[in-house]
């Protein structure tokens, strides 16, 4: 599932009609308007590099998709993280926690397992009050609950191994926006698999978010300049590498 956000229905652009100039890019989004949503594709930027919708409407989440989403991540604290914004994001759009992603770390010490997990009810008064994150009291002990939960994880190969356990042996080749799913047979298993080692705020469909964002599948449509850039993936969705376990 790809970051949520609001999105304008828009019609794919033909790589064959790629947009060469800024002018030629707003007319092209402009007539993608009322397009069913199951039609929505990849379509042209200013820059002429093709994209989903959603990473074209924010030079932040642009920038996001350009340079992070889908690109593996594999050490323990940089997947707390994510796993910890992926469950403050549910019910939000992602560039909220974008916009707030500085704030989120220096909160919680940079997502340090072993420090967080030490932290105290007047620590969760703290989050609770300050304005520059998502004031989500029962997401803000999730968190603290989730480190612990990852510090006890290391006596069997720790967090990064457990969740890239999980890697299906295919990954989605999507056109359209409605060709992706938005969780599963591994992001539900990795979901039950995770709450029994005590973890919360870990559902299917936030697992898949999780799973996409890291790099675990790739979601991204077939037209995308970004499809197949993981190295873990190629253009077709077969795996360049081994390892999986939830499928």
């Amino acid at each position: 599932m790809a970051p949520s956000l609001p999105l304008a229905p828009m019609k794919p652009v033909d790589k064959a009609t790629s947009v060469s100039s800024p002018k030629k890019a707003a007319r092209a989004a402009r007539s993608a308007v009322r397009a069913p949503s199951s039609q929505v594709g990849a379509v042209s930027g200013e820059d002429g590099l093709m994209r989903p919708p959603w990473a074209t409407q924010d030079p932040l989440l642009r920038a996001y998709y350009d340079t992070e989403w889908g690109m593996p991540i594999r050490d323990e604290r940089g997947l707390f993280e994510r796993l910890s914004l992926e469950a403050f994001q549910s019910g939000l759009s992602w560039v909220t926690i974008l916009r707030k992603r500085e704030a989120f770390r220096s909160a919680f010490k940079h997502f340090d397992p072993d420090k967080v997990a030490r932290f105290s009810d007047r620590d969760v008064e703290r989050l609770t009050a300050d304005a520059s994150i998502i004031r989500n009291r029962p997401k803000i002990l999730a968190t603290i609950g989730n480190a612990a939960a990852t510090i006890a994880l290391r006596k069997d190969g720790g967090l990064a191994d457990f969740i890239w356990s999980f890697k299906p042996e295919r990954t989605p080749e999507p056109r359209t926006l409605a060709d992706i799913p938005t969780s599963s047979p591994e992001s539900l298993g990795l979901s039950k698999a995770l709450r029994k080692r005590g973890f919360a705020f870990v559902g299917p469909t936030t697992m898949f978010a999780l799973m996409e964002a890291v790099g675990i599948v790739d979601t991204h449509l077939l037209d995308s300049h970004r499809r197949g850039t993981s190295g873990i993936w190629g253009h077709t969705g077969r795996s360049k590498r081994s390892g999986t376990r939830g499928g």
